[in-house]
C-alpha cells in the first residue's frame, strides 16, 4: 500500500498541551487535518488555521488514512478506539491508527489485536518523549510498537511530530520502552534532587554545584532541566507529576510482569506517590526536588533576585 504522505487525509483526537501541537505539526507538514477532543475549545486555533472538527472520534476517523490519538491513560484509549463513537466504528480497514498516549504495554497489544478483529484497521503504539517542547518544535521522540509494514507506510505522519523514530517490534513494545524511559528520567531526578539538597545542606552554592556536575559524568537532559528547575523553586508545570506517577505505576506493571528485580523502579514510583500525596501532583515533576528539601529540613528554593 501506498505512504501516507500529504496531502492524505489524517485525524487527531486528544488535544492537551501534546496532542494540540503534534496536530498542529500534522496540518503545518500540509496534511488534510481533522481534529477531536473533549472540549472543542482547544481545537479553536487549529480549526483557524484550516483543520475540520469531528463531534466524535468514529466522526473524525471517517475518511482518515491515519488517526493519532494522545489521551491520558489505558481506559481514556480503550474509549475513544471502542466506546460508542469511537475509532472503530468509523475507521475503514488499512488505516494506520498511532496511538501516542503512554498506557500499559499488555493493554495496547490487547487493543491493537481488538482493532484488527473489529475494523481491519491497524494499531500502532508509540509513546513519545521529549515534552512540550519537543510536540511543539516537532521533535519528539517516538518509540513504535506493532506492524512493521504499517510504520513504514505511516513515516511521513511520525516525521511531522518526531525526529527520533525507532520500531522496536510488536504491538506494545513501544509501551515498554516508555516505560524504561521513564523510569531512567524519575529515578535519575530523585537523584539529583538529593545531590542538590545534600549540596545545600554542606552549604554549597547550588548553582555552582550544578554546573560543575553538568562538566562531567553526572551530565544529563535531568542535570541540565530539571536541577534548573529545582534550584530556582520553578514548577509550573510542563509534565505533572500526577502524569509521572502514572506513567512509573505502568513501569511498575511492566516489571512486574516481566520478572525483573526493579528496586529502583520502586523506589521513585513511591518517591512520585509521595509528591503527588504531599499535594504537588499538579506541578511539574521536578517538584519531586521541592520534596526532597522539605523532607531533608530545608526551606523551599527560590528563584534568584
Amino acid at each position: 500500500m501506498d505512504s501516507i504522505a500529504p496531502p492524505a487525509p489524517v485525524a487527531f483526537i486528544g488535544l492537551g498541551v501534546m496532542g494540540a501541537a503534534m496536530a498542529a505539526n500534522l496540518a503545518k507538514a500540509g496534511f488534510a487535518l481533522t481534529v477531536a477532543s473533549r472540549t472543542r475549545a482547544k481545537a479553536t486555533a487549529l480549526e483557524a488555521g484550516g483543520a475540520r472538527w469531528a463531534g466524535s472520534a468514529a466522526e473524525a476517523a471517517r475518511g482518515a488514512a491515519s488517526v493519532g490519538i494522545c489521551v491520558p491513560d489505558t481506559a481514556d484509549v480503550e474509549a475513544v478506539l471502542f466506546g460508542p463513537e469511537g475509532v472503530a466504528r468509523g475507521v475503514a480497514p488499512g488505516t494506520v491508527v498511532v496511538d501516542f498516549s503512554t498506557i500499559s504495554a499488555t493493554a495496547a497489544a490487547g487493543f491493537a489485536a481488538r482493532l484488527a478483529a473489529e475494523s481491519g484497521a491497524v494499531l500502532l503504539d508509540s509513546p513519545v518523549s521529549g515534552g512540550p517542547q519537543g510536540a511543539r518544535d516537532g521533535t519528539l521522540t517516538c518509540m513504535v510498537g506493532g506492524d512493521a509494514a504499517a510504520f513504514a507506510r505511516a513515516e511521513p505522519v511520525f516525521r511531522a511530530v518526531g525526529k527520533t523514530l525507532t520500531h522496536l517490534g510488536p504491538a506494545g513494545s513501544g509501551q515498554v520502552c516508555k516505560s524504561a524511559n521513564q523510569l531512567v528520567v524519575a529515578a535519575t531526578m530523585l537523584a539529583v534532587a538529593e545531590a542538590l539538597a545534600l549540596g545545600a545542606k554542606a552549604g554549597l552554592d547550588g548553582n555552582a554545584m550544578r554546573a560543575a556536575l553538568l562538566g562531567g559524568s553526572a551530565r544529563s537532559f535531568v542535570m541540565e532541566n530539571h536541577a534548573a528547575r529545582m534550584l530556582a523553586g520553578s514548577f509550573a508545570p510542563g509534565f505533572r507529576a500526577e502524569l509521572m506517577r502514572k506513567d512509573l505505576r505502568l513501569s511498575a506493571g511492566a516489571m512486574r510482569d516481566h520478572g525483573v528485580f526493579a528496586p529502583a523502579t520502586g523506589l521513585a514510583a513511591s518517591v512520585l506517590e509521595a509528591v503527588v500525596g504531599s499535594g504537588r501532583g499538579g506541578l511539574d515533576s521536578a517538584a519531586v526536588g521541592d520534596l526532597v528539601r522539605e523532607l531533608s529540613g530545608l526551606p523551599p528554593a527560590r528563584p534568584a533576585s
